[in-house]
């Protein structure tokens, strides 16, 4: 039960900020199987990523027993002029739900980069300065990492050039534009400035591009220059652990006022920000401190959890990254053009994979018209106009909410909205004309990308 009467907004102090990231698969039993070379099929060493990751990212990615990192003055120097975040009761919702939920959202959308991105790109970046490296290599989908991205290698003069899937380069030309402002350069993939690329296009020629295919531009990239190092924005380990700073605040602001959520929400591509919300949560869960209904959710167009396999797959199209156990559609898979641009990648966190196999979290994909007509609902009571990808929660969010109003109870509720939708106004248009259209694939639309996965011993 709350203890105080609770504000709209729930701000934390400065000196209440993390100053550990959480490493929830410390408290794992089962761990994530570990990253293997598609050459020896054996799990990848701390040499094998080197030349492909900053040391320190890669020390990250392999730690799986290390509960608490200490994140760096000056990263947390950095999250100061954004962090803490506002954790919002949506009451003008619940009102007009007339549910008697409590519905509670972690806004990450305070920033220049307009998402949750902006905790892991400054962490990746300052690894980077700290190796005296001289740029990084990224792919983007809806852009918001690699505006993130841009942002943090111009704090630290740093040269960023950005893969960026096409269809969302083509709709979305004012992300693109706001990182090329802090520096970054940014090309439209499948491009004809990479091996892969050329490959991809001759394959499928016309194809408006996937992360899978930028991720394999990107790794060509760095790979291929002296003083780079690829770096991503979601799905891996280490990326998980910089975006537990979601979670740790949310869980210590509900702490501040006594509340318990019952049901945590978040929308899913990766995994990065679902993973970094439900981190502490999930700790608990592990530890057997607490109990808690985890709800990740995908569109309809892009089913990685509800209609993938779990197998070790290629992490990206081009199949030159190694390979990742977890639910997947296959990296041949290219999801159809959506606007849920960052919801697009075939593949899903190992961590998030393993959590979701062993049933401590539950998955479910909506489609793609009833997200924006939630995203609409939202922006006209609750004053932020949501990005595609954040709405997915929300979709679900009001789902659970009205079952409540159904059933009387007064469950509380916690979703994740990971960024505005300020660059996303070609997709709210087609909403608004009433074009928008939905795809769903059918069992034989997917099979080639089932089809492409490695034949594992």
């Amino acid at each position: 039960m709350a203890t105080k009467e609770i504000p709209y907004k729930i701000y934390l102090e400065e000196s209440e900020m993390p100053k550990d990231w959480y490493n929830v698969r410390a408290d794992m039993k089962n761990k994530p199987a570990p990253l293997l070379n598609p050459g020896t099929l054996q799990p990848m060493t701390f040499d094998d990523l080197r030349p492909v990751f900053c040391d320190e990212l890669v020390r990250q990615e392999l730690d799986d027993t290390t509960a608490y990192i200490p994140i760096p003055e000056d990263i947390r120097n950095f999250y100061k002029m954004y962090r803490p975040s506002p954790l919002v009761r949506a009451y003008c919702l619940e009102e007009k739900l007339q549910t008697p939920a409590k519905i509670y959202y972690k806004f990450e959308g305070n920033n220049t980069s307009g998402s949750h991105k902006l905790n892991s790109a400054i962490a990746q970046a300052y690894y980077a300065k700290q190796q005296g490296l001289k740029g990084v290599t990224t792919e983007t989908g809806a852009g918001q990492w690699g505006t993130a991205l841009s942002m943090a290698c111009a704090y630290f003069d740093l040269d960023c050039k950005v893969y960026m899937v096409k269809v969302s380069y083509e709709q979305k030309p004012f992300r693109r534009e706001v990182m090329r402002t802090y520096g970054a350069s940014v090309t439209p993939s499948p491009s004809e400035t990479t091996n892969v690329g050329r490959k991809i296009l001759e394959k499928h020629p016309g194809t408006s591009g996937s992360l899978g295919c930028a991720i394999s531009e990107a790794v060509e990239a760095a790979t291929s220059q002296e003083g780079y190092r690829y770096v991503l924005g979601s799905v891996l380990n280490q990326v998980l652990l910089h975006q537990s700073v979601i979670g740790l605040e949310s869980k210590a602001a509900m702490d501040k006022y006594g509340i318990k959520p019952d049901i945590i929400i978040g929308c899913a591509g990766g995994g990065s920000n679902l993973g970094g919300l439900i981190s502490p949560f999930m700790g608990e869960k592990l530890r057997g401190e607490q109990d808690y209904q985890f709800i990740a959710v995908e569109p309809a167009s892009c089913p990685s959890f509800t209609r993938g396999k779990f197998a070790y797959d290629f992490c990206d199209t081009g199949m030159v990254c190694p390979l990742a156990k977890m639910y997947t559609l296959g990296s041949g898979f290219i999801p159809s053009a959506n606007h849920a641009g960052g919801l697009r990648y075939h593949g899903m966190s190992t961590t998030l994979s393993q959590l979701y196999h062993d049933g401590l979290m539950e998955a479910r994909s909506v489609e793609q018209t009833s997200v924006f007509a939630a995203a609409q609902q939202f922006a006209r009571v609750e004053g932020i106009l949501p990005a595609p990808e954040s709405s997915h929660a929300i979709r679900v969010a009001i789902d659970e909410a009205l079952k409540c109003k159904e059933t009387g109870e007064e469950k509380t509720i916690l979703f994740g909205l990971t960024g505005t939708g300020y660059f996303d106004m070609v997709a709210y248009e087609k909403f608004n004309n009433g074009e928008m259209s939905d795809y769903i694939p059918t069992d034989e639309d997917l099979q080639p990308g089932f089809d492409s996965l490695p034949v594992m011993p």
